[in-house]
């Protein structure tokens, strides 16, 4: 089994703003739609009161260089959110998590992740098709220094 540390987590309920960019770097445009919400709306995304999960949607299609990146940012249950934002409720949850920094490493860490999970035997989870990035670090930090936790989402019991 590979040497990827991982622990057993489990998320609570959220509510989130939901962006979504498309393009050959939708990450850019997803988080840029983000803080301009939090600026909008006088959140401080470097309190630390706030937590920040990312993925593709739609993943990559082989022979295209384009694909979606969905971006949230956790907010207060009753928060009003406008197009072309979403307000999303998003169920409580157990996962699979690895942790890794430098965003150079983020595609090596899902490898790896993903090829510990196969062997795992665990099973997974409801919404098996969506897996989280989080980014856990903001600010002014080199992006060789970006902490993630990668979640997999397994089924409960486990």
């Amino acid at each position: 089994m590979s040497d990827i540390k991982v622990e057993m987590r489990d998320l609570e309920p959220m509510v989130v703003v939901s962006a979504l960019g498309f393009g050959t770097e939708p990450e850019l445009e997803a988080w840029d739609l983000i803080f301009e919400f939090a600026k909008n709306n006088g959140i401080d995304v470097m309190s630390g009161e706030h937590r920040f999960f990312g993925f593709n949607n739609p993943n990559p299609s082989p022979g295209s260089p384009n694909y979606g990146y969905e971006q949230w940012m956790t907010i207060a249950p009753g928060m009003e959110v406008e197009a072309p934002l979403t307000r999303k409720e998003i169920p409580a949850g157990r996962f699979a998590v690895t942790h890794f920094k430098g965003l150079q490493h983020i595609t090596d860490t899902w490898r790896r992740f993903v090829g510990w999970f196969e062997e795992s035997g665990l099973q997974p989870g409801p919404g098996c098709e969506q897996c989280y990035e989080e980014l856990l670090t903001l600010g002014p930090v080199a992006m060789e220094e970006w902490e993630f936790d990668l979640y997999l989402p397994v089924a409960q019991g486990q």
